[in-house]
C-alpha cells in the first residue's frame, strides 16, 4: 500500500500564518538597536511553526513575515496589504519591546490573532502585550495573549516551553478556523429519521464557520450509478481490493430472511460505486470530465459532508455504511491518504465536530458514534458477573454506530512502544493500515434497520488510548454550544464485551469510553456525563485535545457548555478575562454572546 503525496483537494487555497514583528518606533537609537532582535524573534517563531505544524492535507504550513518591523500605522497597513495578497489567514504579532499599541495592532475583523510579548526587564515587551490586548478588547477584536512565565535575559533568543505550547496551540486553532472559511458542507440527502442535527442550518455554517451549505438529492447517486458516471477502471480496481481486504463477518439475520450470495455480491458492487460517487460529489474528479461529464467533475468543494441513508435510501437500496467507513478511514484502494469527514445520517453538527477534530489533530481521522448506553459498575456486574476495574471502575459509555466508523479506530496502529494509537495520515505505515483492515469484519446489514442490504463495519477499539469525546448542539435563542469530555478508551475481557455488545447489535463497531471525572458538576460521575449529553451522537478524537477545541470554539465564538480540561490548559483570547474569567463557563457564554459569530 503506497502513501499518497500530500495535496490540497479543494479549490480553496490553504491559509498561511502571518508573523508581525512590532517594534518601538522611536528613531535615533531606540528602534535601530532593536531591529535585528525583533526580526530574529519573528524568524524563530516561523521556524517553530514550520517544524511542528502541517495542514490536515499533509502540506507544510507557509509562514509569511512582514517585510519590515512595524513601528507605526503606516507599516501596519503595508503588512496588512502583504498579508491580503499572500492569503494569510492567521496573525501572530511578536515583540521584545514596547511598541505603540493601537498604531501597530492587527485590525482585520475576522483573522484569528495572538500577541507574544517577550518577558524581559531590559525592554518592556510585556507592557506592550498588555497595552495591545487592552486595545484589542476595547475595539472588539479578541486576541490571544502569550506571555512567558519566567523572565528571560535580553540576549536569550530561545522560546520557552510554555510560550512554545501556547504559540502552537493558537496556530492549530487559528489554522482550523481559517481552513474552513470558503469551503462547503455537502448534505447528501436531507433529514434522517427526524434527527435534528441533520436538519442542516445554513446560518450556522455561514455565520460561525464561514462555510457554504450545499445539498444534493440522493437520486443523484442513482443517476450516477445507472449512467456509469464514475471512473470505471477505478471501480474494477476498488472492487478487487475490497474482495481481498474486506473480509465478511457474521450474518445475524434469520437464515430464511438472509440475502442470497448473488444479492450480496451486487450489494458489494453498489456500495463500492457509492463510495466513489460520494468522494466525487465532495471534491470532484477530473476523470469524469474526460468521460464527458464536465459538471459532475467539479464537485462541491466540500471539506465535510453527510449521507442521509435511513430511511428513504436504505429502505430501497444498500446502506451507505461502506461509503462512510471507507471514506472516513485514512486508506483505501488508492493507498494511504487524507480521510474525508463524512457524517452518518447527515448529522451536520456531528460532521462539523468531525471536521474540528480532523483539522486540530493534523490530519488524524475522527470517530462518529452514537452515545448509546451508560453502563454502571453495578449494571455490568449484574449482566456479566464482571467487576469493572482501573479506568473503567466508575462506569463506561458505549460508543457505537449503526454500521460505519473509520477503520483507524480499531486501535491497531502502533506507537513507538507498541501502544495503540491513531496517527496523522502521512505517518501511517502499510503495516498499520493492514492491521486495521484485518481487525475489521464487514457484516451483512441488519435487515430490520436496512431492509435492502449493505454492510456494517464491525470492530472493537483497543484500549488504553487517550481520547476526547465532544458534540456541537444548536439551541434556539442561543446558537451553537460545544460539549467536551476527555477520557480513555478502555478494553473489556472478550466475554464481557460480547455479553454487553450483543444486547445492542454485535455487527456494529464499538468503543468503550471512560471519561475523566472531576467529582463535581457534569463530571461528578460517568452517569452525569451521559445524562448531560445534548444529542444521540458524538465525535471522538485521539488524545486529549480539549484545550485545542476550547481555543477553536473561542475563535468561532461558540461557548463550551461542559468540559473537564484542567484550568491551566485552557487558552482563550485575553478579553475573556474581562467577562468574569474566574467563572470559566459563564464568562465564555458572555464573551461569545457579546462578540457574536465570527462571520456575522
Amino acid at each position: 500500500m503506497t502513501i499518497q503525496e500530500p495535496t490540497n483537494r479543494l479549490k480553496t487555497p490553504l491559509p498561511k500564518i502571518g508573523i508581525r514583528p512590532t517594534i518601538d518606533g522611536r528613531l535615533g537609537g531606540v528602534r535601530e538597536s532593536l531591529e535585528e532582535r525583533t526580526m530574529n524573534m519573528a524568524r524563530a517563531v516561523a521556524s517553530l511553526i514550520q517544524e511542528n505544524i502541517r495542514h490536515a492535507c499533509g502540506l507544510p504550513v507557509e509562514v509569511v513575515i512582514a517585510d519590515s518591523t512595524i513601528g507605526g500605522v503606516s507599516e501596519a497597513a503595508t503588512c496588512a496589504q502583504k498579508f491580503e495578497r499572500e492569503g494569510v489567514g492567521v496573525s501572530l504579532t511578536v515583540t521584545p519591546c514596547w511598541c505603540y499599541g493601537s498604531e501597530t495592532m492587527d485590525m482585520h475583523p475576522t483573522t484569528p490573532k495572538a500577541v507574544w510579548g517577550f518577558n524581559g526587564t531590559e525592554r518592556p515587551g510585556a507592557v506592550y502585550l498588555a497595552a495591545a490586548l487592552a486595545g484589542h478588547a476595547q475595539k472588539g477584536l479578541p486576541a490571544f495573549g502569550i506571555y512567558g512565565r519566567d523572565v528571560q535575559d535580553a540576549d536569550d533568543t530561545s522560546i520557552p516551553d510554555d510560550v512554545r505550547a501556547k504559540i502552537l496551540l493558537f496556530c492549530r486553532a487559528g489554522l482550523a478556523a481559517a481552513t474552513m472559511r470558503g469551503t462547503s458542507y455537502l448534505a447528501m440527502g436531507g433529514t434522517s429519521m427526524g434527527i435534528a442535527g441533520s436538519q442542516v442550518s445554513p446560518e450556522f455554517f455561514e455565520s460561525y464557520l464561514g462555510m457554504r451549505s450545499e445539498s444534493i438529492d440522493l437520486t443523484e447517486f442513482i443517476r450516477r450509478i445507472e449512467k456509469g458516471i464514475y471512473d470505471q477502471d477505478e471501480f474494477e480496481r476498488a472492487l478487487a481490493w475490497v474482495k481481498t481486504n474486506c473480509p465478511e463477518g457474521q450474518d445475524t439475520n434469520p437464515e430464511s430472511a438472509q440475502r442470497t450470495r448473488e444479492q450480496k455480491e451486487q450489494d458489494w458492487e453498489t456500495c463500492v460505486k457509492m463510495a466513489l460517487i460520494g468522494r466525487d460529489l465532495m471534491i470532484g474528479n477530473p476523470r469524469l470530465k474526460e468521460m464527458g461529464f464536465g459538471e459532475e467533475a467539479e464537485g462541491h468543494n466540500a471539506l465535510a459532508a453527510g449521507f442521509q441513508g435511513q430511511r428513504q435510501w436504505t429502505d430501497a437500496r444498500p446502506n451507505g455504511d461502506f461509503l462512510e467507513a471507507i471514506l472516513t478511514s485514512s486508506f483505501d484502494w488508492n493507498g494511504i491518504r487524507q480521510s474525508f469527514m463524512l457524517a452518518t445520517e447527515n448529522d451536520a453538527l456531528n460532521g462539523a465536530g468531525m471536521l474540528f477534530g480532523h483539522l486540530l489533530t493534523q490530519g488524524q481521522t475522527t470517530l462518529f458514534a452514537d452515545l448509546r448506553t451508560f453502563w454502571s459498575p453495578d449494571a455490568v456486574e449484574r449482566a456479566t458477573g464482571y467487576i469493572l476495574k482501573e479506568r473503567a471502575q466508575n462506569g463506561i459509555l458505549h460508543l457505537i454506530n449503526s454500521g460505519p466508523a473509520a477503520l483507524d479506530w480499531t486501535g491497531e496502529m502502533q506507537g513507538a512502544n507498541g501502544e495503540p494509537v491513531l496517527k496523522s495520515w502521512w505517518d501511517i505505515t502499510p503495516e498499520d493500515a493492514d492491521n486495521c483492515l484485518k481487525a475489521t469484519k464487514w457484516c451483512a446489514s441488519d435487515l430490520g434497520y436496512f431492509p435492502s442490504g449493505g454492510w456494517s463495519t464491525d470492530f472493537t477499539t483497543r484500549g488504553e488510548m487517550p481520547a476526547t469525546m465532544y458534540r456541537l448542539n444548536l439551541v434556539k435563542g442561543l446558537g451553537p454550544v460545544l460539549q467536551i469530555a476527555e477520557g480513555f478508551v478502555v478494553s473489556l475481557p472478550d466475554e464481557v464485551h460480547d455479553a454487553l455488545d450483543s444486547r445492542t447489535n454485535p455487527t456494529w463497531p464499538t468503543t468503550w469510553f471512560a471519561p475523566i471525572l472531576t467529582g463535581k458538576g457534569q463530571f461528578r460521575d460517568a452517569y452525569s456525563v451521559m445524562n448531560s449529553w445534548g444529542a444521540n451522537h458524538c465525535v471522538a478524537s485521539y488524545g486529549h485535545v480539549g484545550a485545542d477545541l476550547i481555543a477553536l470554539a473561542s475563535i468561532l465564538r461558540i461557548p463550551v457548555e461542559m468540559h473537564n480540561v484542567p484550568d491551566e490548559a485552557i487558552f482563550r483570547p485575553a478579553a475573556w478575562n474581562r467577562f468574569g474569567g474566574i467563572e470559566d463557563t459563564s464568562a465564555d457564554y458572555r464573551a461569545c454572546a457579546t462578540y457574536g459569530p465570527l462571520y456575522g
